[in-house]
């Protein structure tokens, strides 16, 4: 009777006694390591998760940004930075299916820029449109239609990097005239695309101009036809008609497919996604190795404490719910300074790269329930020791 009088007071002096708590806050010093160390875990996930996401987002931009409900591409097509091109008669075979309500043909190549203050040169991307019939669905490039007829007249992408030149800004004084392909050229406006992995920058021009630049070039030769079909038809249903009674010369794709080519590649064919998930595998291990060191010392350090509860007649199970508080409350007060230097480290590098590093919802959220299974499984394995506690033994 009296055992049982005993328990029932601990375990009601337990409850309203934060245990975990306040093992974890007695060493100050050792919390602070622990904190430190998830946050440095948290912050190698979160960059390395944001740059794999941001190289796989910037380089889709070009084909979010087409007008078009299918695309005609090079069977062998993978990215815009290495285009295949293909006959244009099979853009105007494509016209010819009564759903089809437009047809926009696209040139795309790498080309040099001429910084011209520093008068050096830089490969950036350049898009060759129709400006009777714009490929682009940005208003920046619609609003210049009429400047691209001109020859030797571009729109320049002022998310690029600024090793092309504060093009933005002399732009804004006065009429503004550089070598693009070694041809000269002006500047005729501006619009937004943003870089990228595949290129620093890009320039919008007239498909005539684009000949120009690239004389090698073959008109009747192009590398992406945008088709863009009546309202209310199904795209998928016209897009297999399509590749049925197209040759085999040509793929017809709808937008999310083309996006996915481009996201293949650089996922699967060079090592930029390997390195970046590699990274954050690292990463995790680093903070379970971490905590599991802390969790293992604090309970070496009560191990007496632990081994009285057990003779006072608490169970594994009650010890063990103490460690996973412990570890719960590890990865939250980890998780937040991690979280919150990571968004600076964000800022700093989109200012640097003027890739699309940002803090996201599902990413932060992601990176939160990882740090609390990494810290769950270095407490499980700390709580090894703890099994094993024998008052026997310690007494």
């Amino acid at each position: 009777m009296k055992t049982m009088l005993s328990k029932r007071f601990y375990s009601k002096l337990f409850r309203k006694t934060p245990l975990a708590w306040l093992q974890m806050t007695r060493e100050k010093s050792r919390l602070a390591v622990a904190i430190i160390g998830i946050a440095f875990a948290d912050i190698l996930m979160f960059l390395q998760l944001g740059f794999k996401d941001a190289l796989y987002d910037s380089s889709v931009r070009p084909q979010y940004a087409l007008q078009g409900d299918l695309f005609l591409v090079n069977p062998k097509f993978e990215t815009v930075f290495s285009v295949e091109s293909f006959s244009k008669s099979r853009l105007y075979q494509a016209a010819g299916y009564h759903e089809v309500e437009s047809i926009r043909p696209l040139y795309i190549s790498s080309g040099a820029w001429r910084n011209p203050i520093t008068q050096t040169d830089r490969r950036i991307l350049i898009f060759g449109i129709d400006p009777a019939n714009s490929a682009f669905n940005l208003p920046e490039v619609n609003q210049h239609l009429e400047d691209l007829k001109k020859l030797n007249h571009v729109l320049f992408d002022q998310a690029g990097r600024p090793e092309y030149g504060p093009i933005a800004k002399l732009l804004q004084k006065s009429s503004l005239q550089t070598e693009v392909n070694h041809v000269l050229t002006e500047v005729t406006g501006l619009f937004t695309l943003g870089a990228s992995f595949v290129a620093d920058g890009n320039v919008i021009t007239s498909d005539s101009t684009f000949l120009l630049l690239f004389p090698n070039r073959q008109p009747n030769q192009i590398d992406v036809g945008a088709i863009k079909l009546k309202p209310g038809t199904d795209i998928e249903q016209v897009r297999a008609s399509m590749e049925a009674s197209l040759p085999p010369d040509v793929k017809v794709l709808a937008i999310e497919a083309f996006a996915e080519r481009e996201r293949q590649y650089w996922a699967n064919t060079t090592p930029i996604g390997f390195v970046f998930g590699l990274g954050s595998v690292v990463g995790f291990i680093v903070g379970t190795v971490i905590v599991y060191q802390i969790l293992y010392s604090d309970v070496s350090d009560h191990l007496s404490e632990y081994a009285t509860l057990k003779a006072m007649g608490y169970g594994n199970s009650y010890l063990v719910s103490v460690i996973i508080q412990e570890s719960l409350i590890l990865a939250i007060l980890g998780f937040i300074p991690g979280y919150t230097l990571s968004i600076g480290l964000y800022h700093i590098a989109y200012t640097a790269t003027r890739l699309p590093v940002f803090m996201t919802t599902s990413r932060a959220i992601a990176i939160l329930v990882l740090t609390i299974i990494m810290c769950f499984i270095s407490g499980s394995i700390a709580m090894r020791k703890l099994q094993k506690a024998d008052p026997a033994d310690i007494f």
